[in-house]
């Protein structure tokens, strides 16, 4: 980086002078860390674009298919010490407490309801939250309002959290009600699929140096090509293209970078899916969309929406018959 500012303090023209180096880093990341997996570069990359666009990411497959490990090596390959990552495993008999700290008993005896945060959620920058729809009311609720508003509540007061990335992992997606606000705040749900019916020899070979790696505590993935600075810098830089486009008049955001013809298209795959396959997509969720299709095409080439671009379609999936639906339709639809 050629500047010392944090991604908060740099100015639009800061951030545009440094835009193509940071592509530059974030796709060295990407496809670095694609070598240190069977067959998970596309999961790998929509991490990536996740992570850009600060939209959290749900992973779903069963036990064995590398979805903690995609995080874990995510986290590590991007610098993070354990003081910005937290990790949990969720089930219906979590706490709270667990999750954004125990109150602070020496606060109560004052009448203050205060917890002590550190280490826990509200203080982490990327956090991985494993079996996250097994978690009870009270949890769920808490992290809708981290997830939406970027806060929690401490003695009834709002705080800001420092989370600016979260992947959240389930072996099943539930059909339950009381979860669909949590399940509608994650826009792309991709799944990690066993990879040994069609890489077995790959899979015994990666899998065996990974053991290798791990019982002698070595991190090779750890290339330092990109930090959570670029990704933050990166999110900065294009939210403020997104508000600076169309301010003076001129054209808009979709004017400059979706073509009419690659929006007529999403348009059609967005109303064929809604109207004959009958997936979900909430006024909220398309306009999210947007921002993570304008995202994957800066990542990827740096410039206008591309018809590829428009296969993040294929992870709007609510339960594994959509999934399995979208994996098979979307290519067809897209004529790939």
């Amino acid at each position: 980086m050629t500047t010392t500012l944090a991604p908060e303090e740099m100015t639009f023209a800061q951030l545009r002078a440094e835009a193509e180096d940071l592509r530059t880093r974030i796709n060295r990341f990407r496809t670095s860390l694609g070598r240190f997996f069977v067959e998970k570069q596309h999961l790998i990359d929509l991490m990536v674009v996740a992570a850009v666009a600060q939209e959290p990411l749900l992973l779903v497959g069963p036990p064995g298919t590398a979805k903690s490990d995609l995080v874990l090596k995510f986290k590590d390959a991007l610098g993070l010490d354990e003081t910005d990552y937290f990790e949990y495993m969720l089930t219906r008999f979590s706490e709270p407490s667990e999750i954004i700290g125990p109150i602070d008993i020496n606060e109560l005896r004052d009448g203050r309801y205060i917890r002590r945060e550190q280490g826990k959620l509200p203080t982490a920058k990327l956090a991985f939250l494993d079996e996250i729809f097994k978690s009870n009311s009270a949890i769920l609720n808490i992290l809708l309002t981290i997830i939406n508003e970027k806060k929690f509540y401490q003695d009834g007061v709002p705080q800001p959290v420092a989370l600016r990335v979260l992947f959240a992992a389930t072996n099943e997606v539930p059909e339950h009600g009381e979860l669909g606000a949590l399940k509608d705040r994650f826009v792309l749900k991709a799944e990690s699929l066993p990879v040994q019916d069609e890489h077995f020899e790959a899979l015994i070979d990666a899998g065996l140096q990974s053991e290798v790696w791990r019982s002698l505590n070595q991190k090779p993935w750890v290339e330092s090509h990109c930090s959570l600075d670029d990704l933050v810098m990166a999110n900065r830089y294009l939210t403020m293209l997104f508000g600076a486009s169309g301010s003076d008049g001129g054209k808009n955001d979709r004017q400059q970078f979706f073509p009419d013809e690659v929006f007529r298209e999403f348009q059609r795959l967005v109303k064929t899916l809604v109207r004959e396959e009958k997936i979900f997509i909430s006024d909220r969720k398309l306009v999210k969309l947007y921002k993570l299709l304008r995202v994957r095409s800066w990542v990827f080439t740096g410039g206008a929406v591309s018809r590829d671009d428009l296969r993040l379609l294929m992870y709007l999936g609510e339960t594994p018959e959509e999934m399995a639906l979208l994996r098979e339709k979307v290519p067809t639809l897209l004529g790939q």
